[in-house]
């Protein structure tokens, strides 16, 4: 045998390694495409069950017919009386908002605790109000804005009674 003649052993041999070196190998973007992306998609799936609730009456959760309902909250309202204030406004003409306000109490305890301290209720609406412009009370936004200062500051006055919301029965700027 000479160095340049190749037997048909060697011949196969080094057919079946180019054919190894020629062979795909498993890399990473087949590893994450068959292992990691069926992984995340099922834990996707497992948190979308359980934010939507449905996991939980499959594990240990309590079927809507074992839950009791909440009893309603027996809703206490006192009306407070008209408010008329002079808005700001930046020219000569006067703007007026007229109000009627109801409150939302917790207890019907807490109505003695309001009709105690109304003057200063209707005291620090009115301050409040006197600074508002025409502008500040436009479209919801305005409306909703109102409500919620009008809220803590009643709260704030009518302490240690809770007012749960400020209700608008009437309200008219001009």
């Amino acid at each position: 045998m000479t160095d340049q003649s190749i037997t048909a052993e060697e011949a196969e041999e080094a057919a079946e390694q180019e054919v190894r070196e020629a062979a795909p190998r498993f890399d990473r973007k087949k590893l994450l495409i068959f292992v990691a992306a069926p992984v995340l998609a099922l834990l996707l799936i497992v948190a979308g069950l359980y934010f939507t609730g449905v996991l939980g009456r499959f594990v240990g959760g309590k079927s809507a017919a074992e839950e009791k309902p909440a009893a309603p909250k027996q809703a206490v309202f006192y009306d407070l009386p008209d408010l008329l204030v002079n808005l700001n406004s930046p020219g000569r003409k006067p703007s007026f908002l007229k109000m009627s306000v109801s409150l939302e109490l917790e207890n019907p305890v807490d109505v003695a605790r309001v009709q105690a301290v109304m003057p200063r209720i209707i005291d620090n609406f009115q301050v409040y109000l006197r600074e508002l412009r025409v502008e500040d009370l436009k479209g919801s936004a305005g409306l909703y804005r109102l409500r919620e200062e009008l809220l803590i500051r009643v709260n704030a006055a009518a302490a240690p009674a809770k007012i749960d919301d400020v209700l608008f029965k009437e309200m008219l700027v001009q």
